[in-house]
């Protein structure tokens, strides 16, 4: 397997692993105010982030560039920066990083659409 789909899982495990955690203490303190921030990292930080290193194990081609080290940079970015965004805006501490992180998931989800369109065909 090449360095990026590696990256994109091994990401995505962390990702998880913090969300995993953070969802352990939410039910053991029985606070679930976060809930939805909690959500973001387990949808954006694994599933997204999965999703992507699937693709890039399926197409080493799309994988062996600057655009795929670009997107997985921009991944990250998106979680770290949309993450704690969603639980400021919860707490009433500002929506900035929420509305930013919004701004940089759909700019994620673009690049990732132009990948596949650029590597259509697996055999390219």
């Amino acid at each position: 397997m090449q360095p990026i789909p590696r990256l994109f899982f091994a990401t995505a495990v962390i990702f998880v692993l913090i969300g995993m955690g953070w969802g352990i203490h939410m039910s053991a303190t029985t606070d679930f105010t976060l809930a939805p921030a909690h959500g973001h990292l387990n949808l954006i930080g694994f599933v997204a982030m999965a999703v992507f290193g699937t693709y890039y194990a399926l197409v080493p081609k799309a994988a062996s560039g600057r655009l795929a080290i670009a997107h997985y940079t921009l991944a990250v970015l998106t979680v770290v920066v949309m993450v704690p965004g969603i639980a400021m805006a919860i707490n009433q501490s500002g929506e900035a990083l929420a509305k930013a992180g919004s701004g940089l998931a759909v700019l994620t989800m673009l690049l990732f659409l132009f990948v596949i369109v650029r590597f259509r065909d697996p055999a390219a």
